[in-house]
């Protein structure tokens, strides 16, 4: 069984940080963007950031940092924000399969319509290295809304997808996850 849920202790957000630079290596290593502005190790070890982890049978499969976000800058409406999502290393996309899932019934619990994201992207969409990581997504029920500047002022990929509720997920992904609070609105994203 699978299990999402909050990084409550220093142990848990430094094995987080961890994999983040395992992963910021590896897509170094394959030609594909790695964030450059900011210090994301350094964000999962915060504890007022509330990072979640998706774990398999106590090992960390991926890490995030959910929002809800009351205005993202860019598309309508209030959403839950998957922020920083980094998966660990030579894992199939079943890994992104589970995180979509998951975020599609945690914002419908929390009143989100939406779950949006970013990916990076230093090219136009359709020739960047990160193109066929994209077309998954999309396949997984994601929409890609154009590019613009994320969270950490670097050239993103922006996307969306509709929250649903998922009763029999809880079956597949316990989920111990504390709700977010609104963010104050003081982080520019356009």
């Amino acid at each position: 069984m699978y299990e999402m849920r909050t990084l409550c202790t220093d142990a848990e957000r430094d094995e987080a940080a961890a994999l983040v630079q395992d992963r910021q290596r590896w897509l170094t290593m394959h030609g594909l963007p790695v964030p450059a502005r900011a210090d994301i190790p350094a964000l999962f070890r915060d504890p007022q950031a509330q990072p979640a982890g998706l774990f398999e049978d106590g090992l960390l499969l991926a890490c995030m940092i959910p929002q809800f976000e009351p205005d993202l800058g860019w598309g309508e409406g209030p959403c839950l924000f998957l922020g920083c999502v980094h998966t660990l290393p030579d894992r199939p996309d079943d890994t992104i399969r589970l995180i979509t899932l998951w975020a599609s019934d945690f914002a419908a619990r929390i009143d989100a319509p939406l779950v949006r994201g970013e990916a990076l992207a230093r090219q136009p969409l359709d020739v960047d290295p990160i193109a066929p990581f994209l077309r998954r997504l999309t396949d997984m029920g994601w929409d890609v809304r154009g590019s613009g500047v994320g969270q950490h002022e670097e050239q993103v990929a922006r996307l969306e997808f509709t929250a649903e509720h998922r009763p029999q997920l809880s079956a597949l992904i316990g989920c111990q996850v504390h709700a977010p609070q609104p963010t104050d609105g003081s982080r520019s994203r356009m």
